[in-house]
């Protein structure tokens, strides 16, 4: 009776030292690293993260791209593609985010994007929420950095190196470095009263075009504003613009003069494709290739 009652006592010290070291029966606090982002800040993460908000378009699609759409519990009204992406829960806008509907996700991770403001993501690390930045690149190379690092962070790193992998296999099949002309070519970003604006040549979107076998004739200039006397001056032999605006852009004046309208040389393109830093961008330079050089 005496030694049944030592060994049911020494079940209850061990049950006990389970439970109190994290054992099956109480769930461990998980294990985290330190990680530094694009700003600079370092956060505590965690090594594999259950809950992920993403506050960026290009990070939600990069995330299903590497088979990770399972961890996504937020993303914003921006966040649609692919089209799954609309069924999971929005956060809001990304001008005016909703911190608090974030927090109230439960998130293990928030990913931002360069349309982010730092105070933003500082904020909600105050909150208790780990948050890193992955900001847009302003070349192409960029896009497999930013790969890898989601890789990483979501615990995807062997499908970030295979989705490198291939992105690099389709660019290099195009072969777009043959001896076809190159052809001169201008994007619109914006047009109209409110100004005119391209991506100039420390963009991404440059590379794209260079790529594709064109020549940006905006590629010497800086940031987002050209001038409208030098888009008529260049008059590109090709004009590259979001397929929503192309025929308002192809009706207005003084567009409606350029070479391109007139002979019919304007390239529609989904600004998914092109706008963001995506895996896509292989899609917009295969695209644009085409046109270029039937």
């Amino acid at each position: 009776m005496i030694q049944k009652k030592i060994i049911g006592l020494f079940v209850v010290i061990i049950s006990s030292a389970i439970v109190s070291c994290g054992g099956t029966t109480s769930a461990s606090p998980q294990e985290t690293y330190a990680y530094t982002d694009d700003y600079g800040t370092t956060s505590d993460i965690p090594v594999h993260p259950q809950r992920i908000v993403s506050t960026s378009p290009a990070v939600t699609e990069i995330i299903f791209a590497l088979g990770g759409s399972h961890l996504l519990v937020g993303r914003t009204d921006f966040c649609v593609y692919p089209t799954e992406a609309k069924d999971i829960t929005s956060i809001g806008g990304i001008s005016n985010l909703n911190i608090e509907r974030i927090v109230s996700l439960n998130p293990d991770l928030v990913i931002s994007g360069s349309m982010i403001p730092k105070k933003s993501t500082l904020q909600m690390e105050k909150m208790g929420v780990p948050t890193v930045c992955v900001i847009e690149q302003k070349r192409f190379e960029g896009l497999y950095d930013n790969i890898s690092k989601i890789g990483t962070l979501i615990g995807k790193n062997e499908a970030a190196d295979s989705l490198n992998t291939l992105i690099r296999k389709r660019l290099d099949s195009l072969n777009t470095q043959s001896n076809a002309e190159t052809k001169s070519v201008y994007y619109v970003v914006g047009y109209g009263a409110s100004g005119n604006f391209t991506a100039g040549g420390d963009s991404f979107i440059n590379d794209i075009i260079r790529l594709a076998g064109g020549k940006n004739v905006a590629e010497n200039s800086s940031g987002w504003s050209y001038s409208l006397e030098e888009l008529l001056k260049q008059d590109p032999e090709y004009i590259i613009i979001r397929r929503e605006d192309s025929a308002t852009f192809c009706r207005m004046a003084p567009y409606n003069r350029l070479r391109a309208v007139k002979e019919g040389r304007v390239i529609a393109i989904e600004s998914g494709l092109i706008d963001l830093q995506v895996p896509r961008n292989i899609e917009a330079i295969q695209f644009i290739h085409q046109r270029l050089h039937p």
